[in-house]
């Protein structure tokens, strides 16, 4: 969003109106960095720096009113010396569209509003019995714990520690931090806990937009570009303790402290250490008869014996004219969640059955939980089976069985039937000369795993692959035989450059890929070029034989995701010349943001008479296609 501001900034020919609500520091600084950046940004669109109109609004009679008064003096006049409007004394009373209103009834007009407000309790917390303050906040003991219930335990903005009240900043919730994990270790061993006290004085630093800084310290304020470098290098050391990790250390045998679980526990965690194979490796019968009665798999007509009423195995028909389309696939946990990990191996599991041209009719599931105790493991397999239950009811698929066992980690396979007419089924070597090549979702998620599991990738990176992977290629598959498909396939394991091979030689057809059409998605390229590569990427890179003139390419950013191994990746299909614009425009509409033709597909040179050898190139990549 600030990026989309700063660029209508930049194009605007008339006055921008900018709003920060919120006179503290956190909003005198935000409106200094705004008022720099936009200057900057219309001054580097040929502009005067100063047309954009900004205002301050704070409920206090002044600006940052737990501070001290020189502090305050220093930054009202450089707010002045920037042109920044103050409205002080007045809570904002209503916000409409272009307009917000005071509480004296005045209002201002504005184009953006940006929010830097004091932190507020989460609406539940009253309602949850705990002891909470007058502003909803959790009333804590000098040892973090709750007044109410000792058992509970709460810290930083959500806790008001009531011996010790504090105005909500950084500088006291990330210092409980250890307080409190000490504290709960030793709650769990029955041990005396250590009060917390936090301190009086605290360090404030505020940037003034430029390389230039204001802070203080109890009565003392003072300002300048050396208090600036200050703040930028404790900021950065701190932002390192979240960037810069420490690498992936090899397993260890853990440690169980005796006080930290009753004397039956440690005797049933004990049992561990011998785990039978075979099917003394299953999940006992209790608890995967309770995780079952939480399943609410879909009810189809054509499931004559599943899980409602299972047997040895279930039965399903087939509806006449109908052909069944079979699938199997599984791979250990990529994600820590149980439930988004079923989510995401159902849809991966999925793509097969909807590359095809088929519906989903029904799974069987192989569900892997690591060793434990009963109750920790149904709830992990509740939680799993929970996600993937949810993606195959959207599908319209039933689970209707499958088989359980512990390991050393979580995994989950499901094998899937799908019905579709004899004549409909969609294969991959359908291409035919003229199709462009549509692919329905980015690609990326083999390095953005690799960097993560090595804790080098963002967060937000993670969070769009993961959304990614939650998104169901049904829909996808819909609007691509809308447009009349001539070919499909899944990108999953072997990339975008595998998967396209295998529809080369099935086709007998060559392709020319627009490298630069091809949807990333967001961090790939970053983690690709330093060196996060899956495992599984450099067998995949051995199908570069099948590109024509690599060496030409094989420098570009985007070259090495050709071959990254795609968890639930989208569908790659050919879709005639004439419709393939009309079916991306489709694909958008229905969410996939991502989707985009590129690449068309050729004639082979010559009559090769069969399908294409190793020895050939179909693949010609190019950066940018007419």
């Amino acid at each position: 969003r600030w990026e989309q501001l700063r660029a209508r900034v930049a194009a605007s020919a008339g006055w921008m109106r900018v709003g920060v609500v919120g006179a503290g520091a956190g909003g005198v600084e935000l409106i200094l960095a705004v008022e720099y950046a936009l200057r900057h940004a219309c001054q580097a669109a040929g502009r005067p720096g100063d047309t954009v109109e900004l205002h301050l609004f704070g409920a206090s009679d002044t600006i940052l009113p737990t501070h001290n008064r020189g502090m305050r003096r220093r930054l009202e006049r450089i707010l002045r010396e920037r042109g920044v409007q103050l409205h002080l004394g007045q809570t904002v009373a209503a916000v409409a569209e272009g307009q917000l209103s005071l509480a004296d009834g005045r209002t201002v007009a504005l184009d953006e509003i940006l929010w830097v407000t004091q932190a507020g309790a989460a609406p539940w917390l009253a309602e949850s019995g705990l002891d909470v303050d007058e502003r909803g906040f959790v009333c804590v003991d000098d040892t973090l714990q709750s007044r109410s219930h000792p058992d509970v335990f709460a810290a930083g903005d959500v806790a008001a520690v009531v011996n010790h009240l504090r105005e909500k900043a950084g500088v006291f919730a990330v210092r409980q931090g250890p307080p409190l994990a000490d504290n709960l270790r030793r709650a769990l061993l029955d041990r005396s806990l250590r009060p917390f006290r936090p301190q009086r004085r605290f360090l404030t630093l505020v940037s003034t937009g430029g390389r230039h800084a204001v802070g203080s310290r109890g009565w003392w304020s003072f300002e300048g570009d050396a208090v600036w470098r200050w703040k930028d290098w404790i900021d950065r050391r701190f932002m390192t303790l979240y960037s810069d990790l420490p690498a992936m250390s090899e397993e260890t045998a853990a440690t169980i402290d005796p006080g930290l679980a009753a004397p039956e526990v440690l005797r049933e965690i004990s049992t561990a250490a011998m785990r039978c194979g075979g099917c003394g490796s299953k999940v006992g019968a209790t608890p995967l008869g309770r995780v079952l009665e939480q399943l609410q798999p879909v009810r189809r007509d054509d499931v004559i014996i599943g899980l409602d009423a299972p047997d040895d195995a279930a039965v399903v028909s087939v509806p006449p004219g109908k052909v069944l389309v079979r699938t199997v696939d599984a791979f250990r946990a990529i994600v820590d969640d149980p439930f988004v990990f079923g989510q995401i191996t159902a849809n991966h599991c999925l793509g097969d059955i909807f590359a095809m041209g088929a519906e989903a009719q029904s799974a069987l599931a192989v569900a892997t939980v690591p060793f434990g105790l009963d109750r920790k493991v149904e709830d992990t397999l509740v939680q799993l089976l929970s996600g993937a239950v949810q993606v195959l009811n959207e599908a319209g698929a039933a689970l209707v069985g499958g088989h359980t066992s512990e390991g050393a980690e979580l995994a989950l396979g499901l094998s899937l039937t799908g019905l579709t007419d004899r004549d409909a089924v969609l294969r991959k070597g359908g291409l035919r000369p003229g199709d462009r090549l549509v692919l329905t979702k980015g690609v990326g998620t083999g390095t953005l795993f690799a960097a993560e599991m090595r804790m080098r990738a963002k967060g937000r990176w993670i969070d769009g692959a993961i959304a990614a992977m939650r998104q169901s290629s049904r829909e996808a598959a819909d609007a691509l035989r809308r447009h009349a498909a001539s070919a499909c396939t899944d990108v999953t394991g072997f990339g975008l450059l595998g998967h396209l091979v295998e529809m080369t030689r099935a086709s007998n057809v060559d392709v020319r890929l627009d490298l630069a059409a091809v949807p990333v998605l967001d961090g790939a390229l970053e983690t690709s070029a330093a060196g996060f590569l899956s495992s599984l990427h450099p067998h995949n890179v051995r199908l570069r034989r099948a590109v024509a003139d690599v060496e030409r390419v094989s420098a570009d950013p985007r070259y090495p995701l050709l071959y990254d191994p795609q968890t639930a990746g989208g569908l790659l299909a050919g879709v005639p010349s004439d419709r393939a614009e009309a079916c991306v425009a489709d694909l958008r509409a229905h969410g996939y943001h991502h989707a985009a033709i590129i690449g068309a597909v050729e004639p082979p040179p010559g009559d090769r008479g069969g399908p294409t050898s190793d020895d050939d190139a179909p693949i010609h990549i190019e950066r940018g296609l007419a």
